[in-house]
Protein backbone atom coordinates (compact mmCIF):
# COMPACT_ATOMS: atom_id res chain seq x y z
CA UNK A 1 0.00 0.00 0.00
CA UNK A 2 2.78 2.35 0.46
CA UNK A 3 4.13 1.88 -2.58
CA UNK A 4 1.16 2.73 -4.05
CA UNK A 5 0.15 6.23 -2.17
CA UNK A 6 4.16 7.31 -3.52
CA UNK A 7 2.90 6.59 -6.59
CA UNK A 8 -0.23 8.30 -6.29
CA UNK A 9 1.73 11.26 -4.61
CA UNK A 10 3.46 11.39 -7.27
CA UNK A 11 0.79 11.73 -9.70
CA UNK A 12 -0.92 14.43 -7.72
CA UNK A 13 2.59 16.46 -7.57
CA UNK A 14 2.39 16.23 -11.16
CA UNK A 15 -0.92 17.27 -11.57
CA UNK A 16 -0.10 20.52 -9.77
CA UNK A 17 2.43 21.31 -11.20
CA UNK A 18 1.77 21.10 -14.60
CA UNK A 19 5.06 20.69 -17.41
CA UNK A 20 5.40 23.85 -19.21
CA UNK A 21 4.78 23.54 -22.92
CA UNK A 22 8.54 23.21 -25.06
CA UNK A 23 6.77 25.61 -27.48
CA UNK A 24 4.09 27.82 -25.91
CA UNK A 25 3.84 29.80 -29.32
CA UNK A 26 2.92 26.35 -31.15
CA UNK A 27 -0.87 26.24 -30.03
CA UNK A 28 -2.36 23.81 -32.55
CA UNK A 29 -4.41 26.47 -34.17
CA UNK A 30 -1.80 26.96 -37.18
CA UNK A 31 -2.32 24.11 -39.42
CA UNK A 32 1.61 22.42 -40.22
CA UNK A 33 0.00 21.12 -44.04
CA UNK A 34 1.11 23.41 -46.93
CA UNK A 35 -0.85 24.81 -49.15
CA UNK A 36 -1.57 23.30 -52.74
CA UNK A 37 0.80 25.08 -54.85
CA UNK A 38 0.22 23.16 -58.04
CA UNK A 39 -2.13 20.82 -60.03
CA UNK A 40 -3.40 18.36 -58.15
CA UNK A 41 -2.20 15.72 -60.94
CA UNK A 42 1.10 17.42 -61.30
CA UNK A 43 1.79 17.09 -57.80
CA UNK A 44 0.71 13.33 -57.22
CA UNK A 45 2.93 12.33 -60.40
CA UNK A 46 5.86 14.54 -58.50
CA UNK A 47 5.39 13.14 -55.55
CA UNK A 48 4.71 9.34 -56.16
CA UNK A 49 7.25 9.23 -58.55
CA UNK A 50 9.93 10.23 -55.88
CA UNK A 51 9.44 7.40 -54.16
CA UNK A 52 9.89 4.69 -56.69
CA UNK A 53 6.55 4.55 -57.93
CA UNK A 54 5.82 4.60 -61.76
CA UNK A 55 3.02 6.93 -62.89
CA UNK A 56 1.32 7.20 -65.94
CA UNK A 57 -1.29 9.47 -67.57
CA UNK A 58 -3.86 8.00 -69.71
CA UNK A 59 -6.64 10.53 -71.81
CA UNK A 60 -8.83 7.95 -72.48
CA UNK A 61 -9.88 4.66 -71.66
CA UNK A 62 -8.38 3.23 -74.85
CA UNK A 63 -4.81 4.99 -73.94
CA UNK A 64 -5.55 3.44 -70.25
CA UNK A 65 -5.98 -0.34 -72.05
CA UNK A 66 -2.84 0.65 -74.40
CA UNK A 67 -0.80 1.12 -71.29
CA UNK A 68 -1.58 -1.41 -69.50
CA UNK A 69 -0.82 -3.89 -73.00
CA UNK A 70 2.40 -2.36 -73.03
CA UNK A 71 3.35 -2.92 -69.84
CA UNK A 72 2.36 -6.77 -69.78
CA UNK A 73 4.12 -6.82 -72.98
CA UNK A 74 7.28 -5.10 -71.72
CA UNK A 75 7.56 -6.89 -68.65
CA UNK A 76 6.35 -10.22 -70.08
CA UNK A 77 3.94 -10.96 -67.66
CA UNK A 78 1.18 -13.16 -68.13
CA UNK A 79 -0.61 -14.09 -65.35
CA UNK A 80 -2.40 -11.10 -63.98
CA UNK A 81 -4.69 -10.90 -60.78
CA UNK A 82 -7.63 -8.96 -60.76
CA UNK A 83 -10.81 -8.78 -58.60
CA UNK A 84 -12.11 -5.91 -59.53
CA UNK A 85 -14.59 -6.81 -61.96
CA UNK A 86 -14.33 -3.23 -63.61
CA UNK A 87 -10.86 -3.53 -65.23
CA UNK A 88 -11.14 -7.03 -66.40
CA UNK A 89 -12.41 -5.80 -69.58
CA UNK A 90 -9.27 -4.01 -70.05
CA UNK A 91 -7.27 -6.44 -71.14
CA UNK A 92 -7.37 -9.81 -72.83
CA UNK A 93 -9.08 -12.99 -70.49
CA UNK A 94 -6.19 -15.37 -71.58
CA UNK A 95 -4.09 -13.51 -68.93
CA UNK A 96 -6.21 -13.39 -66.06
CA UNK A 97 -4.94 -15.32 -63.10
CA UNK A 98 -7.19 -16.28 -60.24
CA UNK A 99 -4.12 -17.52 -57.97
CA UNK A 100 -2.47 -14.07 -56.55
CA UNK A 101 0.10 -16.42 -54.92
CA UNK A 102 1.67 -17.22 -58.03
CA UNK A 103 0.86 -13.78 -60.50
CA UNK A 104 2.87 -11.50 -61.82
CA UNK A 105 1.13 -8.42 -60.87
CA UNK A 106 -2.54 -7.46 -58.74
CA UNK A 107 -4.91 -4.43 -60.94
CA UNK A 108 -6.65 -2.81 -57.80
CA UNK A 109 -8.84 0.22 -57.71
CA UNK A 110 -8.74 2.64 -55.05
CA UNK A 111 -10.46 5.15 -53.08
CA UNK A 112 -8.33 7.91 -53.50
CA UNK A 113 -4.92 8.97 -54.60
CA UNK A 114 -3.65 11.90 -52.41
CA UNK A 115 -1.20 14.70 -54.25
CA UNK A 116 1.13 15.87 -51.34
CA UNK A 117 2.51 12.67 -50.03
CA UNK A 118 1.96 10.73 -53.57
CA UNK A 119 0.09 7.98 -51.30
CA UNK A 120 -2.28 5.52 -52.82
CA UNK A 121 -6.00 5.58 -50.53
CA UNK A 122 -7.28 1.94 -50.11
CA UNK A 123 -9.70 -0.16 -48.38
CA UNK A 124 -11.05 -3.50 -48.45
CA UNK A 125 -14.23 -2.23 -50.18
CA UNK A 126 -14.69 -4.18 -53.92
CA UNK A 127 -11.38 -5.91 -53.98
CA UNK A 128 -10.52 -7.23 -50.28
CA UNK A 129 -7.61 -6.58 -48.25
CA UNK A 130 -5.26 -8.88 -50.08
CA UNK A 131 -4.19 -7.83 -53.97
CA UNK A 132 -2.65 -4.49 -53.02
CA UNK A 133 0.02 -5.83 -50.76
CA UNK A 134 0.29 -9.56 -51.92
CA UNK A 135 1.25 -9.68 -55.34
CA UNK A 136 4.95 -8.97 -56.18
CA UNK A 137 3.74 -5.72 -58.49
CA UNK A 138 0.86 -3.53 -57.79
CA UNK A 139 -1.01 -1.70 -60.80
CA UNK A 140 -3.49 0.80 -59.01
CA UNK A 141 -6.23 1.96 -61.64
CA UNK A 142 -7.57 5.56 -60.74
CA UNK A 143 -9.29 8.66 -62.03
CA UNK A 144 -8.36 12.38 -62.25
CA UNK A 145 -11.42 12.80 -60.10
CA UNK A 146 -10.40 10.50 -57.26
CA UNK A 147 -7.32 13.16 -56.43
CA UNK A 148 -7.33 15.16 -52.98
CA UNK A 149 -4.90 17.01 -51.89
CA UNK A 150 -4.09 15.62 -48.81
CA UNK A 151 -4.99 12.40 -46.52
CA UNK A 152 -7.91 14.27 -44.73
CA UNK A 153 -9.69 15.14 -47.70
CA UNK A 154 -9.40 11.37 -48.43
CA UNK A 155 -10.72 10.33 -45.34
CA UNK A 156 -13.66 12.55 -45.79
CA UNK A 157 -14.68 10.95 -49.21
CA UNK A 158 -15.02 7.51 -47.50
CA UNK A 159 -16.66 8.56 -44.99
CA UNK A 160 -19.23 10.66 -47.56
CA UNK A 161 -19.03 7.57 -49.67
CA UNK A 162 -20.12 4.93 -47.03
CA UNK A 163 -21.23 6.36 -44.44
CA UNK A 164 -22.15 4.25 -41.47
CA UNK A 165 -20.66 1.48 -43.30
CA UNK A 166 -17.05 2.67 -43.26
CA UNK A 167 -15.10 -0.62 -44.83
CA UNK A 168 -13.54 -2.52 -42.44
CA UNK A 169 -9.57 -1.87 -43.48
CA UNK A 170 -8.35 1.54 -44.78
CA UNK A 171 -4.75 1.29 -45.72
CA UNK A 172 -2.08 4.09 -47.21
CA UNK A 173 0.26 2.79 -49.98
CA UNK A 174 3.45 5.13 -50.33
CA UNK A 175 5.04 3.47 -52.75
CA UNK A 176 6.75 0.16 -53.17
CA UNK A 177 7.44 -1.74 -49.93
CA UNK A 178 10.78 -1.02 -48.35
CA UNK A 179 12.53 -1.41 -45.38
CA UNK A 180 16.05 0.16 -44.03
CA UNK A 181 16.30 -2.21 -41.20
CA UNK A 182 18.93 -4.78 -42.62
CA UNK A 183 22.53 -2.83 -41.80
CA UNK A 184 21.26 0.10 -42.71
CA UNK A 185 20.59 -0.77 -46.28
CA UNK A 186 17.63 0.22 -48.21
CA UNK A 187 15.70 -2.67 -49.87
CA UNK A 188 12.73 -2.65 -51.47
CA UNK A 189 9.89 -5.56 -51.89
CA UNK A 190 10.33 -7.01 -48.60
CA UNK A 191 7.04 -7.42 -46.78
CA UNK A 192 4.93 -6.24 -50.24
CA UNK A 193 5.29 -5.34 -53.83
CA UNK A 194 8.23 -4.53 -54.98
CA UNK A 195 7.19 -2.28 -57.83
CA UNK A 196 4.27 0.06 -57.63
CA UNK A 197 2.44 1.66 -61.07
CA UNK A 198 -0.25 4.34 -60.83
CA UNK A 199 -2.01 4.45 -64.11
CA UNK A 200 -4.83 7.52 -64.20
CA UNK A 201 -7.30 8.02 -66.64
CA UNK A 202 -8.45 11.88 -67.43
CA UNK A 203 -12.40 11.81 -67.37
CA UNK A 204 -12.64 15.37 -66.09
CA UNK A 205 -11.49 16.73 -69.61
CA UNK A 206 -12.98 20.06 -70.59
Amino acid sequence: MSARNNILNKIRMALATPTPLPFPEADGAENPVQPQQQDLVVEFAEQFSALQGKFVFCLDNNELADSLQKLFYQNQWTKIYCADERYRSLFNPAILHDDIATCDASITGCESLVARTGSILLSSAGQGRVPSVYAPVHICLATTSQLVYDIKDGLERIKDTYGEKIPSLITLATGPSRTADIEKTLVVGVHGPKEVYCLVLDDQQQ
